[in-house]
């Protein structure tokens, strides 16, 4: 079992899609950083000072200023500001997968058909080879390709 185990962790496309999976939960912290530290920050200050970390709705009692401060007092809320971000995080993650897998289906050249090497025999409707000039099967004259 062990040996097996080894043949199917070693096969190219194992290793190939971890690969993929570590370099894509790579990309994702950085991509949530980017939203989190570079993105919304000018986007809030061009809002008016919004800070969306810290929009949320409270559904208990109470009045918090913040996000945090509503945790450290278990208050439950919807965090939709937080929200907000992750989606941004997942739309621009979404948008780069998207051009690389369109980057990786242009460089895959379309093979031309090969050329047929058979034809058939308008009488039998046997198949012969395309030089052929009589069928094997029926002996009818058959035309030049």
């Amino acid at each position: 079992m062990l040996k097996e185990f080894k043949e199917f962790a070693m096969r190219g496309n194992v290793v190939d899609m971890a690969v993929g999976i570590v370099i894509g939960g790579a990309f994702g912290k950085i991509i949530s950083s980017f939203v989190a530290d570079v993105l919304m920050p000018p986007i809030g200050l061009a809002l008016g000072g919004v800070d969306f970390s810290n929009l949320f709705v409270n559904l208990g009692e109470g009045e918090f200023a913040t996000l945090a401060l509503a945790k450290e007092a278990g208050a439950a809320t919807i965090n939709y500001g937080v929200f907000l971000g992750t989606t941004l995080d997942f739309l621009i993650v979404a948008f780069a997968i998207f051009m690389v897998v369109r980057a990786m289906n242009s460089l895959q050249k379309e093979e031309a058909p090969a050329d047929p090497t058979t034809k058939d025999c308008p009488q039998c409707l046997s198949s012969v080879p395309i030089k052929a000039s009589r069928c094997a099967h029926c002996t009818s004259e058959l035309q030049a390709a």
